[in-house]
């Protein structure tokens, strides 16, 4: 049995063959369609993949990123997030070149728990600043699936007018199951931003688990976005962030959710109150803001520029920036130990082996990391 298939044309004409002399559509007129045409030639498309492939040297980069080109800014961007081991050498001579520029910002830390709203407060806060005359950048690290380990990487799209600034620089990066490597990656990433021009820059955290303490280790300020009406105040505080907080800002303080913002503000003010005071002698602050109406956004904003004239003058700034040089080269150097033991094949396979002895119960997991030092000091040996 001979059965013709279809052709996508035939089945076209077919149906306006229908349309042409059915009785319901006989007063309309069906025009022939247009020809489908290629948006693109094969010499245009070859012509980007090409230049894609084209690695600039680092002088390159550091001159695009110097004249505020995006494109050359993104693109030393993905180098110093690249696992590439090229890739990062040529990122360390980008980095080396931007760092004489680097260290004007004012470099801000937000956090707060899944569906405060950091996003539409950065965008809110973010349109002040650049009506104001600042040039400011978003670095957003964005969770990673443990399972996929993929990242939705949306907050350029819930960022809708920010996005659209020429003054403003968006760049979410995902966590990929490692804040620390992702962390150091963005402490570079806020060297190549300033050496960019940028002077506010905001890094957003995933705003779960240790990704505060990473943040908080590269930022100047920190900011703690709080709910309010998400249930009893004082029993939800954690201390840890708590003391991290340079100010805590009540946020969607709009509606009927007014009264419960500034409520929750008088609760956690009185909380603040049992705290040691600061190194940097700066009271942490609690206010309330709506992202939506931009009320309480000009005091915020306010109260962060108080904070940097109080820390530049006393020293608090160039004292914690120096503190947090040292504190990312420790970091480094761990990193690098765990890069040179599992990326080497021959140590994987003694690594695994180990793992089978220690499921099997024939050795402890603490001799097995003994054997695996030794194995690391045999090999510098």
């Amino acid at each position: 049995m001979n059965t013709k298939i279809k052709t996508k044309k035939e089945s076209n004409s077919k149906r306006f063959f229908h349309i042409e002399n059915s009785e319901e559509f006989k007063n309309l007129t069906v025009n022939k369609g247009v020809e489908n045409k290629a948006l693109s030639s094969n010499k245009s498309i070859d012509a980007v993949k090409k230049a894609r492939k084209n690695i600039l040297k680092a002088e390159d980069y550091f001159k695009g990123i110097r004249a505020g080109n995006l494109t050359i800014l993104s693109r030393a961007i993905t180098l110093v997030e690249s696992s590439n081991p090229k890739h990062k050498e040529l990122a360390s001579k980008i980095v080396d070149l931007c760092l004489p520029y680097s260290g004007k910002s004012k470099r801000i830390g937000i956090t707060g728990v899944p569906g405060v709203g950091k996003s539409t407060f950065i965008e809110a806060l973010g349109t002040t600043l650049i009506a104001q005359g600042e040039k400011m950048a978003v670095l957003a690290i964005d969770p990673s699936s443990e399972k996929s380990k993929g990242s939705i990487l949306g907050d350029k799209t819930r960022m809708e007018e920010l996005v659209k600034s020429p003054n403003a620089f968006i760049r979410p990066s995902p966590s990929s199951g490692s804040l620390g490597g992702v962390a150091r990656k963005t402490r570079e990433t806020i060297l190549l931003c300033e050496a960019a021009g940028y002077t506010t820059i905001f890094v957003e955290t995933v705003g779960v688990g240790q990704s505060e303490t990473a943040v908080h280790s590269m930022t100047d300020f920190f900011l703690l976005l709080m709910l309010a009406g998400a249930g009893d105040e004082l029993q939800g505080i954690k201390r840890g962030i708590m003391e991290m907080a340079d100010t805590i800002a009540i946020t969607k303080a709009d509606g009927d959710n007014k009264i419960k913002a500034i409520a929750a503000e008088t609760e956690y003010r009185n909380a603040l109150h049992l705290f040691p005071p600061s190194e940097s002698k700066w009271a942490a602050k609690v206010l309330s803001c709506s992202s939506v109406t931009h009320w309480g956004i000009d005091d915020l904003w306010n109260t962060i520029k108080e904070y940097f004239d109080l820390c530049t003058e006393n020293g608090q700034i160039e004292h914690k920036r120096k503190q947090q040089a040292k504190f990312w080269m420790h970091e480094t150097i761990k990193d690098q130990l765990l890069d040179f033991l599992y990326n080497d094949k021959n140590n994987l396979n003694v690594i695994n082996q180990l793992e089978k002895d220690i499921m099997a119960n024939k050795t402890s997991p603490f001799k097995a990391a003994d054997h695996v030092f030794e194995l690391f000091l045999n090999k510098k040996s």
